[in-house]
């Protein structure tokens, strides 16, 4: 009998560890990492949006996000994001620079370990040159 309750008592114990080690804290669950602005026009929508959910058990707070120049620009949320929460994060690019392009966003996070890095690419089309017509003299003969 003695045999069986400490067989019974550890078994129990051993099911509490387990369970403790799931433990996980937040855990920030990317849709996509990068997304892929394709050929685009000068000036045109320059946002794009990732998407979030923390899947882990306990609030997540996102302690900064930065881009990795000037002309990426984060916007993402300044409450704690609650187990189960799904979010967005804004990324604006400036698309007034024609040209190829490649930039991240590095997000920290009170995760571990602590940051995520997002990628946005594409390229900004040059205008085309417009024909250079001759100004109207108005009809009058020279």
């Amino acid at each position: 009998m003695k045999q069986l309750l400490s067989t019974l008592a550890f078994a129990l114990l051993g099911t509490f560890v387990v369970s403790a080690q799931n433990t996980t804290g937040p855990a920030m669950t990317f849709k996509v990492t990068t997304i892929d602005y394709g050929k685009i026009e000068k000036g045109s929508d320059k946002v794009r949006k990732f998407d979030f959910t923390n899947t882990g058990n306990e609030p997540l707070i996102i302690k900064s996000a930065k881009g990795s120049c000037g002309c990426t620009v984060p916007t993402y949320p300044q409450e704690p994001i609650m187990p189960g929460e799904t979010k967005t994060i804004d990324v604006s690019y400036d698309t007034n620079r024609p040209g190829p392009f490649t930039k991240t966003v590095t997000i920290v996070t009170n995760e571990t370990p602590d940051s995520h890095t997002l990628t946005i690419k594409g390229e900004v089309l040059v205008p085309p040159a417009q024909e250079s017509v001759p100004a109207s003299n108005g009809g009058i003969k020279n």
